[in-house]
Order: structure tokens, then C-alpha cells, then sequence
């Protein structure tokens, strides 16, 4: 049974589809048969990994709106153990399209059904809003994952975010869990980042990742090139962060594997391009 994890903040600009890409690309490769759904309309998530819109024939507004089966919409990325389910620019119109569905919080949970038994991970890029499609990857999710940048303001709205997970645990899906809070866009040169993080770790002590997602130019560039960062530059600051908290979130649930690849990077002190 796949773990389902929802990557959400309705703040824009913090590093939520970047993380998605990255996060799912990395339990890909350390071979964790992973599937990222695409659940913003402007489908960053989809052209991140290369594919074109024009050309997408099925994305998860059919698979909600019209029933099409999640198996038909499925893409296979060039990332080994990684398939997309795309988005497009219709689903923008799927939350005025579902207002009036029975179950309108559950149609995404209903919709990944069938796949739950055939990946191991299941990853949500949710849009940048607390909508009717945000609500149905927290229905749908074990657990979610708040990216929070290390600048300024970086606590506002977040407790609007932290309000919408209670409601959603106490009405709809109890079993929801915070997987854990990631900062992102470090800058260990710069005194604000540090005191972000220290403010952040005050707050919410356990729930933040241990490791953090410094400011790195390759993050940057990566999508432009339809690729997560670990097949555009394998050794940039990303790729190796963003592998770090595969492998935290691995051993957080006790699901690491002994493999060869736990040898290919040190956990730690890598600066940033």
C-alpha cells in the first residue's frame, strides 16, 4: 500500500513544486516505485519533468471530473520508478465543476484507488490556494509536507494552513498526519535565514526536517530543462538535499532499505553553489 504525501502551502514562491519534483525523484531513485500527481492547474509539476501540454491527452481532470481511469492518464517520466499523472489547464475549472458532487472531498482519494497497491509512494504537488483540490490531496493523503522558505513573513499564513489540516482531521481523514515541515531557500550567509530556521525549530520543534533545502542555482535551472535535479546535475546542492530528505522521510518511517546508494552521499554539510 503506497504512503500518500501531500506537498502543500497556499503561500506562493516557497519551494512546493519544487520539492514535489525533487522529493518524488529521489524516492525514484533509491528505487521506491513512486507516482507524482500533478494537482496544480498550472501544471509545473508536469513540464518540470519534460512533458509538453499540448500534448497531454489525459490528465487528473479527467480522471476526477469525467472517471477516466488513473491507470489511462499515467505518464512514465525519464527518472527510473517514476510516473506522473499530469495535470492541465482544465483543472482550474474542476473545483466550480465538483461543487455539487456528493463527495467532493473524496473524488482524488477515489481516483489514486487502484494505484495505492501498485506504488510505493503516491506524491501530491497541491495548488498554492486551501480550494476544493487542496482539500481533496489532504483527504486523500497520509501526511503532508509544508514547505516553508527562510525569508521574511515566513510563518504568514501558515497557521491558515495549519487550521485547514486540523478541520480536515477532525471531519474527513483523521488519519492525516504532518510528515514534517522543510525549510527551503537556505542561505547560510545570510543572519535572516538563520534566524528563520532557529524561529521555525522554536515553534514547532520536532515537526521540522532536520535537513534543509539551501538556495541553489541548479534547483533553479532544472525545470527549465524538463528535469528533477538529480538527472540535470547529480552533485548539485539540490539533488543531494533533496535525496537527504528522501532519506529522512525513509527512515522516519521505517521503510529504508540496505541498499548501495545509502553509500553515494554523506548526509551533512554540502554549501551551496
Amino acid at each position: 500500500m503506497a504512503k500518500v504525501i501531500a506537498i502543500a502551502n497556499q503561500k506562493g514562491g516557497v519551494g512546493k513544486t519544487t520539492t514535489a519534483i525533487n522529493v518524488a525523484a529521489s524516492l525514484a531513485v533509491l528505487e521506491y516505485k513512486t507516482l507524482l500527481v500533478d494537482a496544480d492547474p498550472q501544471a509545473n509539476s508536469t513540464t518540470g519533468n519534460g512533458f509538453d501540454l499540448k500534448n497531454i491527452q489525459l490528465s487528473l481532470y479527467d480522471c476526477m471530473v469525467n472517471d477516466t481511469p488513473t491507470s489511462q492518464a499515467m505518464l512514465e517520466t525519464d527518472t527510473p520508478n517514476l510516473w506522473l499523472l499530469p495535470s492541465h489547464l482544465d483543472l482550474v475549472g474542476a473545483e466550480i465543476e465538483l461543487i455539487h458532487h456528493p463527495n467532493r472531498e473524496h473524488v482524488m482519494s477515489v481516483a489514486l484507488g487502484k494505484q495505492k497497491d501498485e506504488f510505493d509512494f503516491i506524491v501530491i504537488d497541491c495548488s498554492p490556494s486551501l480550494g476544493l483540490l487542496t482539500v481533496n490531496a489532504l483527504t486523500a493523503a497520509n501526511s503532508v509536507i509544508i514547505p516553508v522558505q527562510c525569508e521574511y513573513f515566513a510563518l504568514e499564513g501558515l497557521g491558515k494552513l495549519l487550521n485547514t489540516i486540523k478541520i480536515i482531521q477532525t471531519r474527513i481523514n483523521a488519519d492525516l498526519v504532518i510528515e514534517g515541515i522543510l525549510m527551503t531557500m537556505y542561505d547560510g550567509r545570510l543572519r535572516l535565514s538563520n534566524q528563520v530556521v532557529e524561529e521555525i525549530k522554536n515553534h514547532f520543534a520536532d515537526l521540522v526536517f532536520n535537513t534543509i533545502i539551501h538556495r541553489n542555482t541548479k534547483l533553479g535551472e532544472a525545470p527549465s530543462f524538463g528535469k528533477p535535479a538529480l538527472l540535470y546535475d547529480t552533485e548539485s546542492t539540490g539533488a543531494i538535499n533533496y535525496l537527504n530528505l528522501a532519506k529522512e522521510i525513509l527512515q522516519k518511517n521505517n521503510m529504508t532499505k540496505i541498499k548501495n546508494e545509502d553509500k553515494i552521499f554523506e548526509n551533512g554539510n554540502h554549501v551551496a553553489d
